[in-house]
């Protein structure tokens, strides 16, 4: 048990020891010839037309976010898709509790008009 936490942390230091080194050197190794054009605030490619800090409509924001959460909802059903077969029962009837909560959830935000794009 305690080998198992050993190698974890092994792993965990050689992985930050290597971003800080990746990182260093890529500081290090970088061309540094700024000028105004490299400078500018980059939006798509063109430069901006009035007001940068426009107001967007909060809708968009909530969309945004059930979408992460059926996102990540869908994501968690993957490794139970995988392990179906060798299941329990009650593992099961936990499967379709959770699909039915997102159904539910679902529901919910239609109703409430959050998935409206106008």
């Amino acid at each position: 048990m305690r080998t198992d936490f050993a190698f974890v942390g092994v792993m965990m230091v050689t992985a930050a020891l290597l971003m800080g080194v990746t990182l260093i050197a890529a500081a290090l190794l970088r061309p540094k010839k700024p000028n105004p054009a490299k400078l500018e605030t980059y939006e798509c490619g063109m430069s901006t037309v009035g007001d940068t800090w426009v107001q967007f409509r909060v809708q968009y924001y909530i969309l945004a976010l059930v979408f992460v959460l059926f996102d990540i909802e869908a994501l968690l059903l993957f490794p139970i898709a995988f392990a179906f077969n060798s299941l329990t029962l009650f593992a099961v009837a936990n499967v379709v509790l959770f699909v039915l909560v997102l159904l539910l959830a679902l529901i919910y935000a239609w109703r409430k008009g959050a998935l409206d794009w106008e």
